[in-house]
């Protein structure tokens, strides 16, 4: 029986693009999820934990990784960290985002239905 894949979704407050992403992938086999945010009013604010509880690491933007670079680089040391380029322009759960989430995410992970 393989592991679970961890995943971490970020962006900037962790209430709508990476908390969307996470419920997506809530439950999905094969995968352990978490979200958070990067700014400091952020609902979950990333910490060095979530960076190395992770095996891949999604940021929204490239701002994200950046930050996270600054932040955490000596715990970004051999993980997997990907931008998906999505802007800050939809509300949680909407059916654009999560057809933008499934087709970014899909170059590189399997994607529930």
């Amino acid at each position: 029986m393989s592991e679970e894949l961890k995943i971490l979704f970020i962006c900037s407050q962790n209430r709508w693009r990476s908390l969307t992403a996470e419920k997506m992938y809530e439950g999905f086999p094969g995968y352990s999820v978490k979200s958070a945010g990067t700014e400091k009013g952020a609902r979950i604010r990333v910490t060095e934990g979530h960076i190395g509880w992770a095996d891949i690491i999604f940021v929204m933007e490239k701002r994200h990784a950046e930050i996270l670079r600054l932040k955490f680089n000596e715990a970004l040391a051999g993980k997997r960290l990907i931008c998906l380029h999505i802007g800050d322009e939809f509300g949680f759960m909407s059916n654009d985002l999560q057809a933008l989430l499934k087709a970014r995410l899909g170059e590189h992970i399997e994607v529930p239905e």
